[in-house]
C-alpha cells in the first residue's frame, strides 16, 4: 500500500509550488506514495497542478500573486500556516512531512516568531530536532543553525554539543548504521593548534569527545574542517557533526554527487526538505530543478 505523505508547497511566490508539481509528476514518486499538498491554490495551478497529482488542502492567499516574485508578509503567513497544519497532520497520523522552501524574510515581514522550519518543528512537537543532511554516503548535522558567526563561541556549550552528537548517532542508527562512527569538526582553524588561537576545542569539544568515548560511542575530534571532510569523503566516518551552518553546507554541496536531502532528526515523524531556498529570481520561469524535492519525498517515504 502506498504511504501517505504530507507536502507543504512553501512560499507561494518562490519556486516551492513549481518544484512540488514537478516532483509529483515523477513516476517514482507516484509509485510509492499518496501525496497530500498544503499550499496556495493559485500558485500551484500556475505551476501546473492537476488533481491527478494528489490531494490539495488549500492554504490560499488571494493577494499574494500580484507583482514580481519577492518576499511578502502574505507569502510568509501562507507558508507558515501550511507548515503548522502539516506538522499537526504528521503528528496525528505518524506520516512523513516534506517541506518546500519558505522565505525567512517573508516570515519576518509577517511577524512570525520563528526563523525557520526547525524552530517551528521543535515548538510544535516538543522534540529537540537536529538539523541533518544526507547525500549518498555523505551525512552531516549541525550543532547550531541560523546564528551569526560572532555568537558561536557563546552558543557552543558542552551540553549543546553532546546532545547534538547523541541525537546524530541515534539518527544514523535509524538510517541503518548499527555502530555509527562520527567526527566533530573543530570551530577554529587547525583545531586551534592546542589553544594557540581559540579555546573552544580544549574547553568544550575535547571534553565532550572524551565523555562520549567513555560511554562507548565511536567518536573522534575535534578535527580541522578540511581534514574531517576529506576523511568523511573517503568513508572513514559515517557522519560529521559540524559546529555551524556553512561548515556543513559549503563542503557538502561541493562534494555531493547525488541530490542532498535535509532532514530533521529526533522528531516523532520523518521530516525532510530540499536543500535550496525560494529562488525568487527564477520563480515563475519554469527553470527550477525539482531533483532535491523529489529526493526529499522519496527519502521520507523510504524512512517512514
Amino acid at each position: 500500500m502506498k504511504k501517505l505523505v504530507f507536502i507543504t508547497a512553501g512560499d507561494p511566490l518562490g519556486i516551492g509550488p513549481e518544484i512540488t508539481v514537478k516532483a509529483l509528476r515523477s513516476r517514482r514518486v507516484q509509485a510509492v506514495c499518496r501525496p497530500v499538498v498544503l499550499g496556495d491554490t493559485a500558485s500551484l495551478l500556475k505551476a501546473g497542478w492537476t488533481d491527478n497529482l494528489g490531494q490539495l488542502l488549500p492554504i490560499d492567499t488571494p493577494a499574494v500573486l500580484k507583482g514580481l516574485p519577492r518576499p511578502t508578509a502574505e507569502g510568509g503567513q501562507a507558508s507558515f500556516k501550511a507548515v503548522q497544519t502539516g506538522i499537526k497532520l504528521a503528528l496525528q497520523t505518524g506520516s512523513p512531512l516534506v517541506t518546500a522552501p519558505i522565505s525567512k524574510q517573508s516570515w519576518a515581514m509577517a511577524k512570525i516568531p520563528f526563523t525557520g522550519h526547525t524552530e517551528v518543528l521543535r515548538a510544535q512537537t516538543g522534540a529537540d530536532g537536529l538539523m541533518m543532511f544526507a547525500s549518498g554516503s555523505l551525512r552531516c548535522a549541525l550543532v547550531t543553525e541560523h546564528f551569526a558567526v560572532a555568537d558561536l563561541s557563546r552558543l557552543l556549550t558542552k551540553n549543546r554539543v553532546q546532545k547534538a552528537a547523541v541525537h546524530f548517532i541515534k539518527a544514523l542508527q535509524r538510517l541503518g548504521i548499527k555502530k555509527p562512527r562520527i567526527a566533530l569538526c573543530a570551530l577554529n582553524p587547525h583545531a586551534s593548534d592546542n589553544g594557540q588561537f581559540g579555546t573552544e576545542e580544549n574547553k568544550v569539544l575535547l571534553p565532550v569527545v572524551k565523555n562520549l568515548k567513555h560511554r562507548g560511542f565511536l567518536i573522534q575530534g575535534p578535527l580541522p574542517t578540511d581534514a574531517a571532510w576529506l576523511a568523511h569523503a573517503h568513508r572513514e566516518y559515517d557522519g560529521l557533526l559540524c559546529m555551524y551552518h556553512d561548515q556543513a553546507l559549503a563542503p557538502l554541496k561541493l562534494a555531493a554527487k547525488e541530490p542532498i536531502v535535509h532532514l530533521t532528526a529526533g522528531l516523532p515523524f520523518v521530516r525532510t526538505s530540499p536543500t535550496h531556498g525560494t529562488a525568487f529570481d527564477i520563480a515563475g520561469k519554469n527553470k527550477a530543478d525539482p531533483s532535491s524535492m523529489e529526493s526529499a519525498i522519496l527519502f521520507a517515504v523510504k524512512k517512514s
